[in-house]
């Protein structure tokens, strides 16, 4: 077994360049942008040095929020080579949410699109930032956000909105920085400093900033690619969205240590998906189950051949047998894996093989990953559960394991323990060969077709409106999704709402994937003697009340 590797993204990026300089690295089929390795490690160093013109350090946090564009990619090589910290916004954020990520994150710079579906990103942040408009790129100075000077718009717009850098304009900022300044800089960083933060929700308050290393994401990649025998002659068709672990870790970073050419699409859509994947040749492909179901029952799905096609990961979410035999014989996928983890774990924890049966690969998530332990826990007692087949909290420690969420020591407290295991929340149990299961949550987290949805998160927004008393949010079964969301309402007396008045207000503050496909007013939950709300009765309640039993038995078969 080969040993961790020591090495920054930034260097990690280098070594492949020297080593493969005229192959390809990255192409898109949507748009004029095709690199090789020695050409993108150049740009990237290129547009890092413009960073540093910029007033861009080591330590600084940079937002980007953006779909698979090239400029995110860029951005992500560029900080990493002087390190800054790349924080990730996820594209479907509406102004709430990414006040709070602005906030919380003390990001320095945003680097943006001009917005994605029905968010309008220049709008928003306008809206969060009046001053904007009459200030010069650099000087931004907005109460709200005190550590944000610096907007770059990476659109496609020829009129640069007022306030705004443009990207393209770091080429040529670049000049202003000597080379070896960028040097001193980039040969300093440390394989054990924070290099990403993404967000992720908790079951108390509002999301928390997972701080991951270089040496996390590089070594993770690292095996994940292992898992699929990833070589310079492969080439992956990113569809997952970078901002995701699933497209930083699982696909870029895997790509990144194997010198795997990439193929991203900026987001899913399936007939764009197959089209890449059959022009490009490519042999690999990842998603969640959703999108692996969108493209086997599209009406042209039959037109592609998919003729190189040969591995990737399914994820997310529980793989259904019939979707994964189908992606075998119909798409060729012979060698597609499934794996397990959470963004705390960078975030692949457990994965199986190209080797593996495809029984072992639709009934488990895999064996614990290299250099990774795995353990299950009783909830109620802490003990460590040694006997096959019984459940328990899953837990992993090893070289993975996040530096902690940004500023929040004690929520770090609560999700790693004092020796170092990480208490995922999640229910698991593992049989005689060490292959796992994952069989349910401790945690109140609702997973809508492969997007975990906090439940606190929407009930502190929904306590925001002066006609609601009491609110809970829970997960219901869906066909579709695995889980949708309903919100179970409990108003003030005398006051009126309709269920299409909290839809709308939480579309226009919130993600898409989390506003509720279901609302209820009520007027009381099901609690017990001490007063703690019994979120599993409401739930069994809601399966009668919405006729989704059927639904439920899919679900627990």
């Amino acid at each position: 077994m080969q040993e961790l590797m020591n090495i920054t993204v930034g260097k990690q990026l280098e070594q492949v360049a020297q080593r493969f300089p005229d192959r390809e690295c990255l192409k898109y089929t949507d748009r004029d942008y095709r690199r090789t390795w020695q050409e993108f490690n150049a740009e990237a160093e290129r547009v890092a040095r413009g960073f540093m013109a910029a007033g861009i350090g080591k330590g600084d946090h940079v937002a980007i929020w953006a779909t698979n564009v090239p400029a995110w990619i860029i951005t992500l090589f560029a900080t990493a080579k002087i390190g800054a910290v790349l924080v990730t916004v996820n594209t479907a954020y509406k102004v709430f949410e990414l006040e709070y990520l602005m906030r919380q994150s003390d990001s320095k710079a945003l680097v943006l699109i001009d917005g994605y579906k029905d968010a309008d990103y220049v709008q928003i942040v306008n809206e969060l930032c009046p001053t904007l408009k009459s200030s010069k790129p650099g000087e931004l100075n907005n109460p709200m956000l005190p550590f944000l000077k610096t907007v770059i718009y990476a659109g496609e717009k020829e009129e640069t909105p007022a306030g705004m850098l443009r990207f393209d304009k770091l080429y040529s900022m670049a000049d202003e920085v000597a080379y070896e300044d960028f040097e001193a800089v980039y040969e300093s960083l440390d394989p054990q400093e924070v290099v990403n933060m993404q967000y992720t929700s908790g079951t108390t308050g509002f999301p928390k900033g997972v701080m991951l290393t270089h040496y996390n994401i590089v070594n993770n990649g690292k095996c994940i690619g292992d898992a699929m025998k990833f070589t310079e002659e492969d080439k992956l068709c990113i569809t997952v969205p970078f901002f995701h672990c699933f497209g930083l870790v699982l696909a870029i970073m895997a790509c990144l240590t194997h010198a795997t050419s990439m193929v991203p699409v900026d987001y899913y859509r399936p007939l764009k998906v197959m089209e890449a994947i059959e022009y490009e040749q490519c042999t690999a492909v990842h998603g969640v189950p959703t999108m692996f179901i969108a493209m086997l029952e599209h009406p042209e799905f039959k037109r592609f051949t998919f003729p190189k096609l040969r591995t990737g990961i399914m994820a997310g979410s529980p793989c259904p047998v019939k979707v994964m035999q189908q992606v075998v014989d119909e798409m060729h996928m012979r060698d597609i894996t499934i794996s397990y983890g959470q963004t705390e774990a960078s975030p692949v924890c457990t994965q199986t093989t190209t080797d593996d049966s495809i029984e072992v690969r639709v009934a488990t998530v895999g064996k614990a990953m290299p250099f990774i332990e795995c353990k299950l826990v009783d909830p109620e007692t802490g003990e460590d559960i040694t006997a096959p087949g019984v459940p328990g909290e899953f837990c992993a420690r090893g070289y993975n394991i996040m530096k902690g969420y940004y500023k929040m020591e004690e929520a770090t407290a609560q999700a790693i323990d004092k020796d170092g295991w990480l208490h995922t929340g999640d229910l698991a149990s593992v049989d005689e060969k060490g292959y796992y299961k994952i069989t349910g949550r401790i945690k109140d987290m609702i997973i809508r077709g492969g997007e975990n949805i906090y439940p606190k998160e929407l009930e502190e927004f929904l306590y925001h409106n002066p006609k609601v008393q009491d609110v809970q949010v829970i997960g219901v079964p869906s066909k579709v999704y695995g889980e949708e969301i309903m919100a179970c309402i409990i108003l003030k007396e005398g006051e009126t709402l309709t269920e299409d008045e909290v839809k709308a207000e939480m579309r226009a503050n919130m993600a898409k994937h989390k506003v509720p496909s279901y609302v209820a007013f009520m007027e009381e939950f099901p609690m017990t003697a001490s007063g703690k709300i019994q979120k599993f009765k409401l739930r069994d309640w809601a399966v009668d009340y919405l006729g989704l039993r059927d639904a439920a038995a899919i679900e627990t078969a």
